[in-house]
């Protein structure tokens, strides 16, 4: 999507700050000896109090309101019987839709007490995160955002997941520019479009390369195993730089 007026930028402020406001209370209401169904409950009362529906759960069936992972889990972990455990990184992703339009928004956290890698990586998911979003400017290459987090994860000796990458959302949760890349990538050509509405979120790991599948047709497990963080902003292309949409109060 890109935006063209001022009733979409504000339709789209709306609901990518309800998705950051459930993320945070869900990550508040964590504790040892909740299942991760316990967790999701959470989450969707939230998403329907405020007039939302899931995204993943409107257009996929995916079975749960938000995606929770939990430690081996990289992504797409499915709500259920699991229970959550001191020391725990719990990854949390939450897409919704309100008034046919979507954001997406995620975040990792460790369940006290945090073991000293689990804290200090996802203290650098979160720099990965905002290393990608200072390369967000209209006219841009969008190869600067995979380049510059590559870099950083270089740096501090971190690997990166190379098969999930960020995406176009606004009217859907997955449109154009697909496939976005945050990581080196030689043969990512497109140049950023003012007022393109899209994710950015790398996942940075202590060794894993890849997503695989599961024991289920959804949850995917880092390859080889490492823990793994992903942090996830929705954000807009403007001439003075990204404006994140999912802030919360």
């Amino acid at each position: 999507m890109v935006v063209s007026n001022d009733t979409e930028l504000q339709a789209l402020k709306e609901i990518g700050r309800i998705c950051a406001t459930t993320l945070n209370r869900m990550a508040a209401a964590m504790e040892p000896g909740m299942t991760t169904r316990e967790l999701d409950q959470i989450g969707r009362k939230l998403l329907e109090d405020a007039g939302a529906l899931s995204a993943p759960e409107t257009c996929y069936q995916f079975p749960g309101a938000t995606c929770i992972s939990v430690n081996e889990e990289v992504a797409h972990g499915i709500p259920g019987d699991r229970v959550l455990q001191p020391g725990d990184l719990v990854n949390i992703d939450v897409s919704a839709v309100k008034d046919g339009y979507f954001s997406d928004t995620g975040a990792s956290f460790v369940i006290p007490p945090a073991k000293g890698k689990a804290e200090k990586l996802c203290r650098d998911g979160k720099r990965a995160l905002w290393v990608g979003l200072n390369q967000v400017k209209t006219g841009r290459p969008y190869a600067k955002i995979g380049e510059a987090i590559g870099a950083f994860a270089a740096k501090n000796r971190y690997t990166l997941i190379e098969n999930l990458a960020s995406h176009g959302v606004g009217r859907s949760l997955h449109e154009e520019p697909t496939e976005l890349s945050t990581w080196p990538d030689a043969t990512e050509k497109r140049i950023i479009e003012d007022g393109q509405v899209f994710t950015i979120e790398p996942f940075l790991s202590l060794g894993a390369h890849w997503a695989e599948g599961g024991k289920d047709p959804w949850t995917l497990l880092a390859e080889p195993k490492a823990l793994t963080v992903q942090y996830e902003h929705t954000i807009v292309a403007t001439r003075n730089g990204p404006l994140v949409l999912t802030l919360a109060d």
